[in-house]
């Protein structure tokens, strides 16, 4: 049966690549030459984290030095979001295009998922999760390869297990991808992986995915193009420091807590809020975290050079981004910090879905701009389409909308579904089930388990400290309605 499928979705993706429309031009005066192929796309994704983990988007205790240097050729997104609070349904709205609560992927949960924390009496009975992306699902790997381009992945895959891995959708060469959400053997090597050979023991796990894709780059021919999927399992737990640099984070936290002393009659502020039935980091201040952050960063910096080095990069669309909010919320606080959003991973608040978003096309006119327009995971597959000039595919693309548009200057998009996230499910962060729907400056959570509804006017309230919805009954039954 899944040779069947397998076949007839190869079958209807060459007929649309044979139909699919030329690329698209170049602007003339953004990039040096009009390419004489397709162009590259490497998408980075990185695990658990959230807006405020990088300097360029106000932190500062993490530095991300080359990420701050990219995004100044790029296209920042200051409101950008994941697909939902955790990380393999905003996986499979990513490779898809679709929400994740359509009943064709109906991954509503992180695979396998799993209950509350002790503190939390449950009332609510979770509809069934898928624990695979279904193989009818016709990935942007699938869509792109039809279309003549490698493809490839290294990192976190977690859509499922034997049968359902990258190379079952559409990726040509898997470094790591596999079942689990977590690095099984830790950040150093061995990395007991069964989807990735070991290295030298004390090999760091997310130096050892670069230098897969940088090979790849390097041996790539110029008339090909390529589709890499760079998934780090950084920063997700467990929170192991990169040795390289944890000296320095020991050093900025130490003074950062003198400081904090200072400022607060020689003691240390709290550094968590409670937040429902969880606790809230609201205070920066890990080093091993920080140190975490730095390496990917470090790694990225590698990445672009490789592509520069190679010719690549003006014919490379990138892409830049987490998959939900930092871990801020658990029972005793997460290990990061979301602040000044609420909550963290695992919450339809600002802190568990908003990430950051950094995209450079070569092409692309409003490069070094940064843009207000919300978007989110689900819009990456029909902008990756447009890009590349490939005939979406059938029922893919359906809840997300092309960025183009705001890539090259204009201040809208049009969306023919609102962005909304569904998480009907207990997490261990304290978590109930919610739902959310963002239009606009409004947004609304609908608390399942509370019984309660939030409204937010994000403009004015970025916090969500202000729950409007009693004193705005319209919005809040308008907004209710759409969801």
């Amino acid at each position: 049966m899944i040779q069947r499928r397998s076949f007839l979705k190869t079958a209807s993706l060459m007929a649309a690549a044979a139909a699919a429309p030329r690329a698209l031009a170049h602007c003339g005066s953004c990039a040096p030459k009009t390419p004489t192929k397709k162009p590259n796309i490497l998408f980075v994704l990185v695990d658990d984290w959230g807006q405020q983990d990088a300097s360029c988007y106000g932190s500062t205790f993490y530095e991300t030095p080359n990420l701050d240097k990219f995004a100044k050729e790029a296209v920042r997104f200051t409101d950008g979001y994941a697909g939902h609070p955790v990380c393999s349904p905003t996986r499979a709205a990513i490779l898809t295009g679709n929400n994740p609560v359509r009943k064709e992927i109906n991954i509503t949960d992180w695979i396998p998922g799993a209950g509350p924390n002790k503190s939390v009496r449950i009332k609510i009975i979770a509809p069934k999760n898928e624990n695979q992306l279904a193989l009818e699902q016709v990935t942007i790997a699938e869509a792109l390869k039809a279309a003549g381009y490698s493809t490839w992945f290294a990192g976190k895959w977690h859509l499922g297990n034997k049968g359902f891995f990258p190379e079952h959708q559409g990726f040509e060469v898997n470094h790591g991808g596999h079942h689990k959400g977590s690095p099984p053997g830790g950040y150093y090597a061995p990395f007991n992986n069964p989807k990735l050979t070991d290295s030298p023991d004390g090999t760091y796990l997310p130096d050892r995915l670069t230098d897969e894709t940088i090979k790849l780059i390097k041996a790539q021919p110029k008339d090909k193009p390529f589709l890499a999927y760079l998934s780090y399992y950084t920063v997700h737990t467990p929170i192991q420091a990169c040795k390289r640099h944890i000296k320095k984070f020991n050093a900025k936290r130490d003074v950062l807590h003198e400081k904090l002393k200072a400022e607060n009659g020689g003691k240390m502020p709290p550094t968590t809020k409670p937040e429902i039935f969880g606790k809230t980091r609201v205070i920066q201040n890990n080093p091993a975290f920080a140190s975490m952050v730095y390496a990917m960063d470090e790694n990225l910096g590698r990445l672009i050079k490789a592509l520069k080095d190679s010719g690549q990069y003006d014919n490379t669309i990138v892409y830049i981004t987490g998959d939900n909010g930092t871990l801020a919320t658990l029972g005793g606080g997460g290990p990061s910090s979301a602040y000044p959003l609420r909550a963290g991973k695992g919450w339809c608040f600002e802190g568990g879905i908003r990430v950051p978003v950094i995209i450079r096309d070569p092409r692309a006119k409003a490069n070094g701009t940064v843009c207000s327009v919300p978007v989110y995971a689900e819009d990456y597959y029909s902008t990756i389409m447009e890009q590349a000039g490939v005939k979406m595919p059938k029922g893919q693309g359906l809840d997300g909308a092309s960025l183009t548009g705001l890539l090259n200057g204009k201040q809208s998009v049009e969306r023919t579904e609102p962005m909304v996230w569904h998480y009907p499910r207990y997490h261990g962060s304290g978590h109930v089930p919610s739902s959310a729907i963002r239009e606009g400056d409004w947004k609304l959570v609908d608390n399942y388990h509370l019984e309660k509804q939030f409204l937010f006017n994000l403009k004015d309230d970025i916090g969500e400290t202000k729950n409007l919805a009693k004193s705005n009954p319209k919005k809040t039954a308008e907004l209710l309605k759409k969801m």
